[in-house]
């Protein structure tokens, strides 16, 4: 279901700390349902998805507590900063994230929050599994000694 990385993409936000957090499984790319004054501030490049989750709620699939901070010059007719926003997917694909998070306790984290090359809001949401904290520290410990290996072979080769 990922597809490689797109050049025409304009990546407006990404959560890091997810990949360090949860083991990766699965991504879905998902529409995100905005108002005007939300993908104005998008497309100035300011949003937040640190600590934000995507949720099934109703047969709905949600993205909450993602900041994407008022649009100074919509003045009353503004939006919320941190409510909850509908994200589109296929019914097909609804059912397994649904399947997985209910039956196998998975978690639905999103990656990042770009623009596509045809300028519409998408957000990369992945089925992923918590890690222990051994699993962090060996994650770490790996991290560390492909950086070592690579200051070495750049020393001496």
């Amino acid at each position: 279901m990922a597809k490689k990385a797109d050049p025409n993409r304009k990546l407006i936000a990404e959560n890091r700390r997810a990949r360090f957090d949860y083991a990766i499984e699965d991504t879905l790319e998902a529409g995100i349902q905005l108002v005007g004054t939300e993908v104005k501030s998008l497309r100035s490049g300011r949003a937040n998805i640190a600590e934000s989750y995507a949720s099934t709620e109703k047969g709905e699939l949600w993205l909450i507590n993602a900041t994407i901070p008022v649009y100074p010059p919509a003045g009353q007719f503004n939006h919320e900063p941190r409510r909850k926003r509908k994200l589109l997917v296929r019914g097909r694909e609804l059912k397994k994230l649904v399947s997985a998070v209910d039956r196998e306790g998975r978690t639905l984290a999103p990656l990042k929050l770009y623009f596509n090359d045809r300028g519409i809001a998408k957000v990369q949401i992945a089925l992923a599994t918590g890690k222990k904290s051994h699993d962090k520290r060996a994650a770490t410990k790996d991290r560390e000694w492909k950086r070592q290996q690579g200051r070495l072979l750049r020393d001496k080769g």
